[in-house]
């Protein structure tokens, strides 16, 4: 097992302590690449990795997927199941010997399973993994971070490639969406989660995937999109313009950025994390389009390109050192365009600082 598997896995164990877990059922999830640096598929078949308070951490999974499973190397315990057999069974009977009264299920963990797992351990009691594992996530250390920022200066190679070398007029947001995931794989990414195109009227919905329609001179394209590296995910969006931009849009882009910059500013430990939104929202609501500001301002990005924390009025979580979110606050015209600009912060001892280096002044393509 690596150093970093060994010291997350036992900072689990003193959370489990806390919160009064006995056992850890994860399933296939980011969760389950926090723990032990790996993930194995999310299929029909009942896949695990169990946490017990003491002892060995057990990995369940049906023996097809065991070449998927390097137990020296994890340094855990593999229980195996064949298609014959009732892996249900096999977990309540693992539970029953490692004396588990308190189990922490996360939210990866399917509920048809978890629904056989309940009929099987009546008198255990189930609770929200969460508990343990968002405290865990919640704050990236070192590694972690360079990883993310690797991963933000890729992006921003990824965008100046991008700005420089494609032309936007008369192309569909379909075949605009296919270059950047070209350009994401170029530049050593993974996966895509999304990538979401959105050209002029288009724009106006903030999760506007993409469609067939053409981009004309003066539409403003919304380009949003995150991709994976090393397990961890980078998401940014720049809002370029086809051509010369309407001076409507010119001035709302400006205020966006504005609002930008107002958030990045409040960026600091102990500050609570709906004041980042609020900070960012003020400058669009006293500007008069408050009501076309449609989402939160930031969430959080790690191995999920969506999780904790979430920058968010309600929230009153106090933003640490080492978290990781975006900032990315958007206005909405119905029927006319959208813009959205976002990077990628760190929290910092002393404020926030930007993963991003790219230019966020409004860009103009042929």
């Amino acid at each position: 097992m690596s150093v970093v598997a060994s010291v997350r896995l036992e900072a689990a164990r003193i959370l489990m302590d806390e919160k009064g877990i006995d056992l850890l059922l994860i399933g296939p999830s980011a969760d389950m690449f926090f723990l032990m640096g790996r993930r194995l598929p999310m299929t029909e078949r009942l896949n695990f990795l169990a946490v017990p308070r003491r002892g060995r951490a057990v990995i369940v999974a049906p023996r097809l997927q065991l070449p998927l499973v390097d137990n020296a190397a994890l340094s855990c315990d593999v229980l195996s199941w064949d298609e014959t057999e009732d892996p249900f069974t096999l977990t309540a009977d693992l539970v029953a010997r490692l004396g588990a009264k308190r189990i922490g299920v996360n939210s990866q963990f399917w509920a048809g399973f978890l629904l056989q797992l309940q009929h099987r351990l009546p008198a255990a009691s189930f609770s929200d993994a969460a508990a343990v594992m968002t405290p865990l996530r919640l704050c990236k250390d070192e590694e972690e971070i360079a990883v993310l920022e690797e991963g933000a200066h890729r992006f921003d190679a990824l965008w100046r490639d991008f700005f420089a070398d494609v032309k936007i007029i008369g192309r569909t947001e379909h075949e605009i969406g296919l270059r950047i995931a070209d350009l994401a794989r170029d530049h050593g990414f993974d996966a895509l989660a999304w990538c979401d195109v959105g050209s002029g009227p288009n724009g106006a919905s903030p999760l506007h995937h993409w469609s067939n329609r053409r981009v004309v001179p003066g539409d403003p394209v919304v380009i949003d999109f995150a991709a994976a590296r090393e397990g961890y995910y980078m998401d940014t969006c720049r809002t370029p313009v086809a051509g010369e931009p309407h001076p409507d849009f010119v001035a709302i882009y400006d205020l966006v950025n504005r609002a930008h910059d107002a958030a990045a500013a409040a960026i600091r430990p102990g500050v609570a994390a709906e004041d980042v939104d609020r900070a960012a929202r003020r400058v669009i609501t006293d500007a008069g389009y408050g009501d076309l500001f449609l989402h939160r301002v930031g969430h959080g990005l790690g191995i999920d390109a969506h999780e904790e924390p979430y920058i968010v009025a309600g929230n009153c979580q106090p933003l640490a050192a080492g978290m990781v979110f975006s900032n990315e606050p958007g206005i909405y015209v119905p029927d006319r365009w959208g813009v959205r600009i976002e990077n990628i912060m760190v929290v910092t001892d002393t404020g926030g600082r930007s993963l991003n280096r790219s230019s966020r002044h409004l860009v103009t393509m042929s």
